[in-house]
């Protein structure tokens, strides 16, 4: 697997370049796609979700904060306060799910800039079916539709 940084690909069109796109310039980090292929191989029991976030003081790095076993249940106990996280989840259906969590004690200007990365980081957490909108404490039980 490439050592280089994915540089996702959520695309932005600069009107004043008269439409000329350009990347959103998230770059997420090997150690966050390694630790994502290690959650979806079937062999690897060890792992089930991931939490990604910036890696130190990056405005644009995104790196793996955390990994585990446990489902959506362990995951959702681990959510870190006034910190936005991506994450990947393996439910017990065996399907792959994503999600963007920002709590509400996070700055505004890092919500924003999170919320303009969503896609790219989304794009590296590949065969996910679908995001779900989480939240401390969720169980599989409780949570809302896959969209």
């Amino acid at each position: 697997m490439s050592k280089a940084p994915i540089i996702a690909g959520t695309m932005q069109t600069d009107p004043r370049s008269g439409g000329v796109k350009r990347s959103s310039g998230v770059n997420v980090l090997p150690a966050a796609t390694e630790a994502w292929a290690e959650v979806r191989d079937d062999g690897n029991a060890d792992v089930d979700w991931i939490l990604i976030g910036y890696e130190g003081n990056s405005k644009t790095d995104m790196t793996l904060l955390e990994k585990g076993s446990g489902g959506l249940e362990a995951i959702a106990n681990v959510l870190p306060p006034g910190v936005p996280v991506f994450g990947g989840v393996k439910l017990s259906s065996g399907k792959f799910v994503s999600f963007l969590y920002i709590d509400d004690g996070c700055p505004a200007m890092k919500r924003g800039r999170t919320l303009m990365y969503k896609n790219g980081v989304f794009n590296a957490l590949e065969g996910c079916v679908g995001e779900i909108e989480m939240t401390p404490g969720l169980t599989e039980a409780e949570m809302g539709p896959v969209r």
